[in-house]
């Protein structure tokens, strides 16, 4: 009864623990069921401790912190974490360029679209400036002349405006005096003429209705008296052309006593390293106008003088008044020429009559061949290379804005423009070339040349 009786052993023997009973399990321990632990680290993973409970958990990689919740399980394999690097990626130089050159030029046309539409809002001011750089541009050569014969440059440029002025006024009081004298004594003639005309309507090759040529008739006198304006509105013309004249000379006064002045003024305002492209730009424009206007006034001359003899000779009414019209048409291309010789012959039709309105014709058309094909290349095609289309949308584009004054100023502004763009072209850097050392540059022996002292050196 007292006696433990003990099972058999082949060989091993398990002692007895204090308090412990035949019931008490068996403490086997296997060394393959231990987590197995290595202190080898794979090449880009961190380990990561487990902190003790209630305590975050705090992992530095690299200068980096990260803070790990204590409350969460780690999951398998946790233990060692991949963590990628952070690199910045570069951007490329052309999409910098392209970027920065895109946002200048934005830039550069929106500043370009709030001037023209202010130059838009205040045509006044804007015709004004323009009338006064092309008679800068004129007047200059005899401001240049008086200042040489010991004029002070104020006084210089007071007498050029004012010669100028006393030009126009002397040349548009006799145009006006002789035109209102002749206008007395054409009544007569012109209603024959428009009797002639009605006739050779009706009864020429044409065959026109009688009833038909009426109409036309009172049309085009019906638009002849809606061309005058109301006393009014000739007025407000009146006051406006005065504004306008007191405006240019006094613009005009001090872009010929101050004109360098103030071009350096507004080159103060442009960056140092564009300073001198803008200021040869500048030059080159200004050069182009004054070579435009001079040219356009020759011309003009010598088409004003060629019709206008024939005119004489022919004993024309209103003569002077034709050669005018012919000088100023020459300013406006394409168009003026053209107007203002069909306008000499539609006089001379209806006041001496078909035999010299032909004559008259031919005149013109001579004169306006010779100014296309020898005057134009010769004298205005040196400065103005632009073609005979864009010639005229600028034409058409500045009547549309301007009127008259658009007219007369679209070409050599456009011309202006067109020489800047010149300059900018055949003056913009060129990408520098990779220094390639040339065979000259290396002995006959075929040694290298000897370095440079300190070369090497950082």
């Amino acid at each position: 009864m007292g006696h433990r009786v003990r099972a058999p052993t082949t060989g091993r023997v398990t002692p007895d623990r204090p308090g412990g009973g035949d019931d008490q399990p068996q403490q086997h321990h296997r060394r393959d069921r231990m987590p197995a632990t290595s202190n080898h680290r794979r090449p880009g993973r961190v380990p990561v401790r487990r902190p003790p409970m209630g305590r975050p958990a705090v992992r530095r990689d690299r200068g980096h912190t990260a803070t790990v919740a204590s409350g969460d399980p780690t999951p398998p394999g946790d233990a060692e974490r991949e963590v990628p690097p952070r690199a910045t990626p570069a951007v490329p130089g052309w999409a910098v360029r392209v970027l920065t050159r895109s946002a200048a030029a934005l830039a550069l046309a929106a500043v370009g679209w709030l001037l023209f539409w202010f130059l838009l809002r205040v045509p006044l001011v804007t015709v004004a400036l323009a009338v006064a750089l092309l008679l800068a541009a004129l007047l200059q050569p005899v401001a240049r002349w008086l200042r040489r014969r010991g004029l002070p440059p104020g006084l210089a440029s007071l007498l050029s405006v004012l010669l100028l002025l006393a030009v126009l006024t002397g040349v548009g009081a006799l145009v006006g005096f002789r035109a209102a004298a002749k206008l007395r004594n054409l009544a007569r003639p012109l209603t024959a003429g428009i009797d002639r005309i009605r006739v050779w309507l009706i009864e020429g090759p044409l065959g026109l209705d009688p009833q038909r040529v009426a109409d036309i008739r009172n049309t085009v006198v019906t638009r002849i008296y809606q061309l005058i304006p109301e006393p009014a509105a000739a007025a407000r013309m009146a006051l406006y052309v005065l504004a306008a004249v007191i405006l240019v000379a006094f613009v005009l006064f001090f872009l010929l006593k101050d004109g360098e002045r103030m071009w350096g003024w507004a080159l103060g305002w442009v960056p140092g390293r564009r300073r001198e492209h803008v200021d040869g730009a500048g030059r080159c424009a200004w050069t182009t106008l004054s070579g435009y206007i001079h040219g356009v006034i020759i011309v003009a001359i010598i088409d004003a003088v060629g019709i206008g003899t024939a005119l004489f000779i022919l004993d024309v009414p209103l003569w002077v008044s034709l050669t005018l019209l012919t000088f100023l048409g020459a300013f406006v291309p394409i168009f003026g020429a053209t107007i203002s010789g069909a306008v000499a012959v539609l006089v001379t039709l209806v006041t001496n009559g078909l035999t010299d309105a032909i004559i008259v014709l031919v005149v013109v058309l001579v004169v306006q061949q010779v100014e296309g094909n020898l005057l134009q290349p010769l004298i205005v095609g040196r400065t103005l290379h632009l073609h005979p289309v864009a010639i005229l949308v600028a034409v058409t584009i500045g009547t549309l804005l301007w009127g008259l004054a658009g007219a007369l100023l679209a070409v050599p502004l456009m011309a202006v423009a067109y020489r800047i763009a010149e300059y900018v072209r055949e003056h913009r850097q060129p990408p520098a070339a990779p220094s390639i050392a040339h065979p000259e540059s290396v002995p006959s022996g075929g040694s290298e040349p000897a370095p440079v002292a300190g070369a090497g050196r950082a």
